[in-house]
């Protein structure tokens, strides 16, 4: 009896929630990115504030990032990697070097303003499909960035 091994190869299909997940991956580490970078070139009077606000907020989306990667893994799908390629699904424009730091703190407004956007497109996508867990993770999304525009759009008073 011949037998042949043929390598596996699994195939998944790209879900609306999978879909959901992938974009707010992208958003989530894209963000993580530019907000690391404010934290490191931040300057001015108020540096002491805005450096630790900074890091209190990539070290959030650091853990976001793995637990969504983790959420896409869960419901069977597999999320993409790459600086180039979740910034480019991302869409969120990087700092400048240097800059005011209002100037900082507004271009993570916009970045923030479209991943709550691209949260609560999850959320709603996760509810349709009745994926409790999905729209769970996708509701403390919302709710951190939401928070975390609050602060941001405060400062700028």
């Amino acid at each position: 009896m011949k037998t042949t091994t043929q390598a596996s190869t699994r195939t998944h299909t790209a879900t609306p929630v999978a879909t959901a997940l992938q974009q707010l991956l992208a958003d989530s580490y894209a963000l993580m990115g530019i907000t690391h970078h404010a934290h490191w070139n931040v300057e001015g009077p108020d540096f002491f504030q805005l450096h630790t606000a900074f890091q209190g907020q990539y070290e959030n989306l650091f853990e976001a990032v793995d637990d969504i990667a983790e959420q896409i893994r869960i419901i069977d799908s597999f999320p993409v990697g790459g600086l180039a390629t979740l910034a480019k699904q991302a869409g969120i424009d990087e700092l400048p070097v240097t800059a005011p730091a209002k100037d900082f703190v507004a271009a993570l407004i916009v970045a923030h303003e479209k991943t709550l956007a691209d949260a609560i497109t999850l959320r709603d996508t996760a509810e349709a499909a009745r994926d409790l867990e999905t729209q769970d993770l996708a509701i403390g999304r919302i709710s951190w960035h939401g928070k975390t525009l609050w602060m941001l759009k405060s400062y700028l008073k």
